[in-house]
Order: C-alpha cells, then sequence, then structure tokens
C-alpha cells in the first residue's frame, strides 16, 4: 500500500449536532487535516462550492436539506460532483444504507461512530484520490519521457515496461482495497453486492438454480466494545470472520458489511436445508469462546436466512429480506437464525408506517395520561397514582403503549415523550392537591412515572426535571420515578450519578416489572432503590404456580432485607390480595382496586374519598 500525508488535506464536516462536529473537527485537525465545519444543508453547499473540500462527511438527519439532497445538490454540480461523500448516520436500517450510495455516497459510517473507523475510512479515500492523482502524474511523465528519448527507445520501453507493470500493481491495490474491508479482509459492501447480482441474473437464466443470504449480527458487540476496548473489539471481529469462513465452502462468499454485520451468499445450494445447516454450524461454533489478550471471550450471533425461492430481482431487496429476518431472531432471544418470510416484511412495513404515525403524534400532541391508583394493602387507603400514557390515534383509536413505546425507545422519540409525561403528570397532582385541599391524605399522595433509560442518560435530564417541578409547582417528595432493572447494568457512572442527584431532591426511586431484568445485589446495594415493583406476571400466577409464589416471597423478603418496599402489579382478585398481606407486601395496584382512569374519572372518585378507592377485598 501507498500512504499519503494528511497534511493540507482539506475535510468538511457537517453535523447539526455542536458535539459531533467538535469530536470529528478536533479528533480529524489532529491527524493534519484543514477542517472545516457546517451546521447545515446550505451552508455545506455554500462552504463546498467557495472552497473546495478533498472529502466531506455528511450527516443525514438536519434540520433544513438532510443528507441525501445536499448529496445531490453535490453531485449535480460540476465543481463538487467528484468530491467523495462519506455518510455519518444514527440510521442504521438497510434501506437507508442502499439510498446513501444511490445518492453517491462512497460510503456510509453508522452513529455512534467510533473514531478509529472515522479515521481509517477518511484515510482510505484520501488515499484512492492521491493515488489516482500519482497515476495521472505518472502517465503524462511517461508521455514526456517517451518524446523526449527517442533516439533511447530500447532503454525507455523498458523503463516504460516497469512503470506500466508497477500502475498496474497500485490500481490492482486500490481495486481490492475498494472491494474489500481493511480490518478482517473480506469482501465489503460493494464487492458483495456486485456478486449477488451476478448470483440472482445466473438463477434467472438457469431454473432450478438456488442461493441463499445469510445476515449476521453479533449480539451484545458493543458491550464487549465498550468495556474491553476497540483493540479486543477488532480482534473478536477477525476471529469471527475467519470463523465464519471455516463453516462455508469455496464456491460461498462471506462479507463484512461494516461494524459487526457479516453476510453470507451461499451459492448453488441443493435445498434450504443446506443454508440451515451453516446457521446451525456457526450457532455451535460460536458456543466456545475466543481467547483474545489472555481473556476468554463469549459472543454469540443472529442470523436472518432469505432463499432466492422467495424470488428477487436485485440485491438491494435479497440484502433487506435477510436484515429484517435477523431483526427477528434478535427480537425473539438472539442467538438464533430466523427464516424470512412474506410476514415479516408486512409486518415491517407496518412498522415503518406507524413510526412514522408516532413522529406525527409527537407533533400533534395525540398523547393522553391514564391513572391508575395504587393502595396500602396494610391500611386499605390510597397513596398514589401511576401515570400511564395512551396514544389516542385518530382514526385506530387508542394505542398501547406495549405497541408503540419499544418504537419510540428505538428512534430516540422517547425523549420527546417522555418530558411531556412528566411535565403532564407533576402537573396533573398539583392541581389535583390544589382541587381537593379538604381532603388531607391527597397532599401526601405520590404520583408514579416510568424513565426510559435513555432519558436518564441525557446530561440535561436533572435541569430539566428541575425546571418541570418549578413550573408546577409540585413537591419532590410528591414524585416516585420507576426506571428498569437493565439501567442499573449500564457501564459508566453517569447513572449512578443522576439516581443520586435524583434521591437529593426527595424524590423516590423504584425498580419496574422487578425479576424480568439482570439485576444483582451488588447493584440493588450500589444504587438508592427505595422500591421494587413485582412485575403482574408473577402476581398472575402465584395461586397456580408454587414457584412464582416463591418468586413474589423472595422478593417482598429482599426488599424488606435491604430496606426498601415492594409494591405488587396486577392484583386482580382477593386470594392474590390475601396472600400479599400475609407475605407482608406493602402496596398494590391492579383491577382489584381500579383499572387505569382518565384524570376526570379519578376526580370524581377524590370527590367521595375514600369510599371510592375501597375494592370489596379492602372493606
Amino acid at each position: 500500500m501507498i500512504s499519503f500525508p494528511s497534511k493540507n488535506i482539506s475535510i468538511l464536516v457537517v453535523d447539526d449536532v455542536a458535539d459531533n462536529l467538535k469530536i470529528l473537527s478536533t479528533t480529524l485537525s489532529q491527524q493534519g487535516y484543514q477542517v472545516r465545519c457546517a451546521k447545515n444543508g446550505s451552508t455545506a453547499l455554500l462552504g463546498a462550492s467557495t472552497i473546495l473540500p478533498d472529502l466531506i462527511l455528511l450527516d443525514i438527519k438536519m434540520p433544513d436539506l438532510d443528507g441525501y439532497e445536499v448529496c445531490q445538490k453535490l453531485k449535480a454540480n460540476e465543481a463538487t460532483r467528484h468530491i467523495p461523500v462519506i455518510f455519518l448516520s444514527a440510521l442504521d436500517d438497510v434501506l437507508d444504507k442502499v439510498k446513501a450510495f444511490e445518492v453517491g455516497g462512497v460510503d456510509y459510517i453508522s452513529k455512534p461512530f467510533q473514531v478509529k473507523e472515522v479515521l481509517a475510512r477518511v484515510k482510505n479515500q484520501i488515499a484512492l484520490q492521491s493515488a489516482n492523482a500519482k497515476i495521472s502524474e505518472l502517465n503524462q511523465e511517461l508521455e514526456t519521457r517517451v518524446n523526449q528519448r527517442t533516439i533511447e527507445l530500447k532503454t525507455a520501453n523498458q523503463k516504460l515496461r516497469r512503470e506500466i507493470i508497477e500502475r498496474q500493481r497500485v490500481q490492482q491495490q486500490l481495486v481490492y482495497d475498494a472491494l474489500h474491508d481493511g480490518l478482517t479482509g473480506l469482501p465489503n459492501r460493494t464487492l458483495l453486492m456486485e456478486r449477488i447480482e451476478f448470483t440472482i441474473g445466473h438463477a434467472k437464466r438457469n431454473h432450478g438454480y438456488q442461493y441463499a443470504l445469510l445476515f449476521i449480527d453479533l449480539d451484545r458487540f458493543k458491550i464487549i466494545n465498550d468495556s474491553l476496548g476497540h483493540l479486543i473489539g477488532d480482534q473478536l471481529l477477525v476471529a469471527v470472520s475467519n470463523l465464519l469462513q471455516e463453516c462455508l465452502r469455496e464456491s460461498d462468499i462471506v462479507a463484512r458489511l461494516g461494524g459487526d454485520e457479516f453476510v453470507i451468499l451461499l451459492d448453488g445450494i441443493k435445498e434450504p436445508h443446506d443454508a440451515t445447516l451453516i446457521g446451525d454450524r456457526i450457532q455451535q461454533k460460536l458456543r466456545s469462546p475466543f481467547e483474545l489478550e489472555g481473556q476468554s471471550i463469549f459472543t454469540s450471533a443472529s442470523i436472518g436466512i432469505v432463499f432466492s425461492s422467495t424470488g428477487y430481482n436485485n440485491a438491494s431487496e435479497l440484502l433487506r429480506d435477510a436484515d429484517i429476518a435477523m431483526y427477528r431472531a434478535k427480537g425473539k432471544g438472539k442467538a438464533r437464525y430466523e427464516i424470512f418470510d412474506q410476514a415479516m416484511y408486512h409486518e415491517t412495513l407496518k412498522l415503518i408506517e406507524l413510526e412514522n404515525n408516532l413522529r406525527l403524534a409527537v407533533k400533534r400532541g395525540e398523547f393522553v395520561l391514564h391513572y391508575q391508583p395504587i393502595m396500602s394493602l396494610d391500611n386499605n387507603e390510597l397513596v398514589g397514582f401511576e401515570a400511564l400514557i395512551r396514544w389516542q390515534h385518530p382514526t385506530r383509536g387508542f394505542i398501547s403503549p406495549v405497541e408503540f413505546i419499544p418504537i419510540a425507545e428505538d428512534t430516540g422519540l422517547i425523549l420527546d415523550i417522555g418530558k411531556w409525561l412528566l411535565r403532564e403528570a407533576c402537573q396533573q397532582l398539583q392541581k389535583w392537591q390544589q382541587q381537593f385541599t379538604s381532603i388531607p391524605q391527597v397532599a401526601s399522595l405520590k404520583m408514579s412515572i416510568n424513565l426510559a433509560s435513555q432519558q436518564l442518560q441525557e446530561p440535561e435530564f436533572i435541569s430539566m426535571l428541575d425546571q418541570i417541578l418549578q413550573e408546577t409547582g409540585l413537591n419532590g417528595n410528591s414524585l416516585r420515578l420507576e426506571i428498569t432493572e437493565s439501567v442499573l447494568i449500564e457501564p459508566g457512572g453517569s447513572v449512578q450519578n443522576t439516581l443520586k442527584q435524583i434521591r437529593n431532591r426527595n424524590i423516590k426511586l423504584s425498580i419496574d416489572d422487578f425479576g424480568t431484568g439482570y439485576s444483582s445485589l451488588s447493584y440493588l446495594r450500589r444504587f438508592p432503590i427505595d422500591n421494587l415493583k413485582i412485575d403482574r406476571s408473577f402476581i398472575k400466577q402465584m395461586n397456580f404456580d408454587s414457584e412464582n409464589f416463591e418468586i413474589v416471597r423472595v422478593i417482598i423478603t429482599l426488599a424488606k432485607t435491604l430496606g426498601m418496599d415492594a409494591i405488587s402489579e396486577g392484583v386482580e382478585t382477593l386470594q392474590q390480595l390475601s396472600q400479599l398481606k400475609a407475605l407482608g407486601c406493602e402496596f398494590g395496584q391492579g383491577y382489584l382496586f381500579a383499572k387505569p382512569l382518565p384524570p376526570t374519572a379519578i376526580e370524581s372518585m377524590l370527590a367521595t374519598y375514600p369510599e371510592s378507592f375501597s375494592a370489596t377485598a379492602c372493606s
């Protein structure tokens, strides 16, 4: 490989997130590149046409012009059409990546990006430009020498041959580098897509010819990469690439798409079972650890499989459906493979439609809150409410949070939704406290609100919480924030610090759906938790399954041992209530007391307190 200096190389970085601009600008500048920044598409177009950069790093999601539009305008301009564009985006769907290459991008880096990866990809693109320029320079020099040394034809011809051979070697190396992954040496996306297109064409010309595609994504790779370092992460990717090649025939191809994503094209299989055998073989080999830097590293993979029998016209469709099947495998518990069918595709289209509607719902304010009473099992008194969000769709009616909250978390919309929920619930409790001053118990009621892990990881969460409490006039001791067990095992200490700041404001903290996650006693003792909330699935089965009963008993005992209170969800029968009381559970909520109700219904019940909140079992 010919290496080229970064000195005097100009790079334009386009991103509407100031932190990203700062990180990229600082990193690239330290490598000797001349860096200019633009916060939106319009500024980027103006800057690129004024002083031509050698390379553009372009974000996709921006407020005025998105990255796709900016790239199209650059390619339409004769002055800027040759500038290579590397896309940077959190959009990780295969369709988004395909579109990036269709509009003219030369590469695609998924956010959150790794600095090492960005530098490597930038260096490769700069090297390609420099090498092409060098080849052009050699051609011109060669022609000049031939004209000047006609009398020394034999010597000139020998030199010409040597230079041609060297040029061909450089060109071959550049072509190889352009078609192969720099870390693993595997074919990259470009070469894979060419090979898939060839295979599809061959299958159309030869009736009965079969092939299959396996889309492979390593499970929990980010945790390994973040906790053990990128060196170990890179070594693991190389080891996995070697393992995958060991599972294949010579006619098959395995490629790395980027990150921890690999694709296998099985050419000329006899039957679909041949592909599932490969899937089983990969899963079996991954059960053994990788020995890297003196450590035993375990990983697994989610695999999506698609067959040629489905009928495809291009590589993008095939890759898309294999990706869909892979995500189905992840959703079913990881470390497995799933075979694509058309139902998966239609389900994906529905999810895309639901996501689009969810974005509109955030803008239009289509969410409402219902409130479920939480009762003291000791004295049968109302102690608070849990705020439960509902989506009031204009045509579909109420949509369950089970359906849209996962999408909100995946897309980041949960931040806006969570902020609205927090403000609305605090405002509602403050309103009831002012409205029912004649009922002393109302002043001591607590509002329980669920928080997503993304909210706690936001740097401005505490200041936002303070602002809401100040605006609504609600005292912090009237609030109980519920988190999941997964929040406790997030790497780094930022979440722990945030939880301590929450407790400093006299706000209670609960672990929601306790027993369904991955927490341990060490985490529970480390964090300032006040309540353990027993998941409704255990309560539902405690009368019929002795194991579930023991789980409930252990959770209640654990809470008492750690100085916490236990809250039971899904209390629906007198028998459940009696058992929970006998076990010493302090609080409960469920249909036995009341279902989640709109604010007007709660106000009607508060007006006749305490009779309205007494279940038959509590009288």
